[in-house]
């Protein structure tokens, strides 16, 4: 999965920017406090997309 679009979908969910880490960027979900960090990566393997969604509660791609 491009990084652009998982992005998207976390933001169209509800999750908001944190900030930029090192190799990575931290998105958080407000209504639960969760944050995750997403890698710098063109692609995400689907698998880790799934992951990052469900670490946020956020419904899969």
């Amino acid at each position: 999965m491009k990084r652009r679009d998982l992005l998207r979908h976390l933001e169209r969910h509800g999750c908001v920017f944190v900030r930029e880490g090192h190799g990575h960027t931290i998105y958080e979900n407000p209504a639960n406090g969760k944050r995750v960090p997403i890698p710098r990566h063109r692609e995400i393997p689907d698998v880790f997309a799934r992951t990052i969604c469900r670490q946020l509660d956020v419904p899969e791609p």
